[in-house]
Parts: C-alpha cells; sequence; structure tokens
C-alpha cells in the first residue's frame, strides 16, 4: 500500500472520529438544554400557589338567632302559710287542677287559739275597766258642774277615762290581729292553676316561715324568658313572633310572641332580657322544661366573610385579596359579629372582593397565585349513556 493512500486512510478516520465526537457533543448539549427546561417547568409547578377564593357578598337574607331559655307558668307562686301549727290534713296533691279559694290544706294551731282566748278576755277586762271609767267621769262631771268638786279631780277623771278608752283600744286591736292569723289555718289557692309540688305531709310542723306548702303555676298561659345579645337588641320589637321548639318534640314548633322587653343592656353579660308568652291550653308544654327560641330579624345588610379567610398576625386581623392580575393584596380589616362559621366585617371591605380561603402563614403581600375551583365530582352515566356504553 502506497504511503499516499495511507494518509488519505488517516485522514478519513481522523475526520469521522471530529464529526462523531461533534455530533456527540451537541446530543449532550441539546439533552442538557431539555433537562434544563423540564427542571425548570417542574419548580416553577412546584412553586406555584394553588388557592382557592370566596366573594365577598352583602348579607342580605332575614338573621335567625336561636337561643336557650326554660319554660315558666305565666303566674308560678310557693304557696307559705303564716299560722304556726301542725299538718291536719291536706286536700290536693302534684298535678291537682284548682280553682282560686280552693282550700289546699288545714292546719292545727292550739297555741294560737290559746293566745287568741287570753286576748279576747284581755280585750273584756279593758272594756269592762273603761267602762267603769267612764261611770266615774259622767259622776264627776254632773258634780263638777254644782261646784261639788274641784277642777283638778274632775280633770284626773277625765285622763283616767280616756287612758282606759286606749287600753282598750289597743287589746282589741291585738285580739282582731290574732284573730285574722287564724284565717291562714286554712291554705287557700292565690289563683286557678295547677299544683306542681307539695311539701308537705300529716303532722308536718310549720313554723310560720316562707317555707312554701306547695308550688302553684298557671299553665294554660306560658312564659320564657330570653338574653339576647346586645348585636341583636335593636331589632327586637314587643309583639315580634317566636318559634319555640323541645328536642323531645321533633318537627313540631309552637308559636308565642315577645311581651315584654328590659330594654337596657345588663354590663355584666352585654344581654337584654325578653320574655315571650305563648299559649298551652292543651297543656302539650309543661313548666321547666328547656327549650330553644327562634327568633327572625331583618337582614343586616352587612360585609360577611368566613371564617377560614382570616389571618391573624402581629399586624392584626387581615384577609388576603386576590385581583384581577392573580395579585395577592393583604388588607387589614375591623371584625364585628362572630357567628362561628363567618363574621361580619366593619371596616376594611366594600363588597365584591374575593378572599383566599384557608390562606397559609406564609401567604406575602405581592404573591402570585393560581385560583382553582372546587372539585367537580363526576357525574353518574345516565341510563342511555349506560346503554350506548355496552359492547
Amino acid at each position: 500500500m502506497s504511503e499516499k493512500s495511507i494518509v488519505a486512510k488517516s485522514k478519513f478516520w481522523v475526520w469521522g472520529f471530529v464529526v462523531l465526537l461533534a455530533v456527540g457533543s451537541a446530543n449532550t448539549v441539546f439533552n442538557r438544554l431539555g433537562n434544563a427546561k423540564v427542571l425548570e417547568k417542574q419548580i416553577e409547578d412546584k412553586t406555584q400557589l394553588y388557592v382557592k377564593v370566596a366573594e365577598v357578598k352583602n348579607a342580605d337574607a332575614p338573621q335567625l338567632i336561636k337561643l336557650p331559655g326554660t319554660l315558666l307558668g305565666i303566674t308560678q307562686a310557693p304557696i307559705a302559710s303564716r299560722a304556726s301549727g301542725f299538718i291536719k290534713r291536706w286536700f290536693k296533691d302534684i298535678g291537682s287542677v284548682v280553682q282560686e279559694g280552693d282550700v289546699l290544706a288545714e292546719i292545727e294551731t292550739p297555741e294560737l287559739d290559746q293566745l287568741l282566748a287570753q286576748l279576747i278576755a284581755t280585750q273584756q277586762q279593758a272594756q269592762e275597766s273603761m267602762q267603769l271609767s267612764k261611770s266615774s267621769l259622767e259622776r264627776w262631771e254632773a258634780l263638777r258642774k254644782k261646784d261639788v268638786v274641784s277642777q283638778q279631780e274632775y280633770e284626773e277623771k277625765r285622763s283616767a277615762y280616756t287612758q282606759a278608752l286606749a287600753n282598750f283600744t289597743a287589746a282589741a286591736a291585738n285580739a282582731e290581729r290574732t284573730r285574722q292569723l287564724t284565717v291562714f289555718k286554712k291554705v287557700v289557692a292565690p289563683f286557678s292553676g295547677v299544683i306542681t309540688k307539695r311539701n308537705i305531709d300529716i303532722g308536718d310542723l310549720i313554723d310560720g316561715t316562707t317555707k312554701p306548702l306547695f308550688v302553684m303555676a298557671k299553665t294554660d298561659l306560658l312564659r320564657v324568658y330570653i338574653n339576647v345579645p346586645q348585636s341583636y337588641s335593636q331589632w327586637i320589637k314587643v309583639g315580634q313572633v317566636a318559634e319555640i321548639s323541645l328536642d323531645e318534640i321533633r318537627g313540631k314548633t309552637f308559636q308565642g310572641q315577645i311581651s315584654k322587653s328590659a330594654q337596657a343592656i345588663d354590663p355584666l353579660t352585654r344581654t337584654m332580657q325578653v320574655e315571650v308568652t305563648l299559649g298551652n291550653k292543651e297543656r302539650t308544654l309543661l313548666p321547666g322544661a328547656f327549650v330553644q327560641v327562634s327568633l327572625k330579624l331583618p337582614a343586616s345588610h352587612a360585609i360577611n366573610i368566613p371564617s377560614n379567610a382570616l389571618l391573624i398576625r402581629k399586624e392584626g386581623t387581615q384577609v388576603a385579596i386576590v385581583d384581577e392580575q392573580n395579585t395577592v393584596h393583604l388588607q387589614k380589616i375591623k371584625l364585628g359579629r362572630d357567628f362561628g362559621v363567618s363574621s361580619d366585617v366593619i371596616d376594611g371591605l366594600k363588597g365584591g372582593e374575593k378572599l383566599v380561603l384557608n390562606p397559609s402563614d406564609s401567604l406575602s403581600d405581592g404573591d402570585r397565585v393560581t385560583v382553582v375551583a372546587d372539585e367537580v365530582k363526576p357525574q353518574e352515566p345516565s341510563a342511555s349513556n349506560a346503554e350506548k356504553a355496552k359492547p
């Protein structure tokens, strides 16, 4: 083989090797560029903030509040006795329907009877003494006209009669007071209603204190007291309809109305006491039962936002607003009433803003975000589509 052919073949192999190196280098460069773009895309996807938003709206719907309360009879009172003694007999038990003036029990009062007899005797003595003084005064008055006795002696007789008359009046008053106490030997119903409690039995000692012998309630009309928070007090009006419900009677409500309002806020609880009355002619509801009172109030037209849109930071209470360019702006707000799942905003929002729900602690002003909609669940295939899907 000639020297020229060897040189030519060497050049061919050299240039082939160079071409292979160039192709390999270009392939490596292109692969690295492609990998860099993929990596950049992945980093961008992973660092992108995805958020859900809620649009701020004014509260135009009527407000409904539920407050706890306890049913009471429209008239309810403990029945006590002013007379001291022992229970001789009782006539009415719990659940008894009584009329005004019915005798509930009788009390045996031996000490009071003896005291009355003593005071009556004292009154008779005072009366006899008063009559004797009166007769003496009349005789001395006649003698004085004849100038038989002195004026001083006549004045003494008249003073004695005045004292005797005063003693008789005092004795009569004491006897009458004790006689009035004997009226309480019979315990009577002060109004028509139902006996809800009996605290006595035959032979029990009654010492004349305020210990109740019976408890009565008028149950054909009931009342319930509720404490309305200050934030709702301005909408409470007498005559307003209220709905009363019990857990034991599901699916049924009883209608009442506001009959009285304290018209003042309790500084300790920041609530206003309100009385609601409702009819109970069938006696379906029982005094003492725990109930829920629902009140429908006018719309507040306040800006209301969900509680999971709030950011509590050292700067104060804030929300994250997303603008049309999907940029976050942190806005400081002032809250009003707290409803648990939502809150009223007094200052900081105008309405129509889009707020980030469940914002992360790392969210900052000026961040770019991607708004995502709520996940839509796939619909179940209809019968016609299911038939078409069959092979």
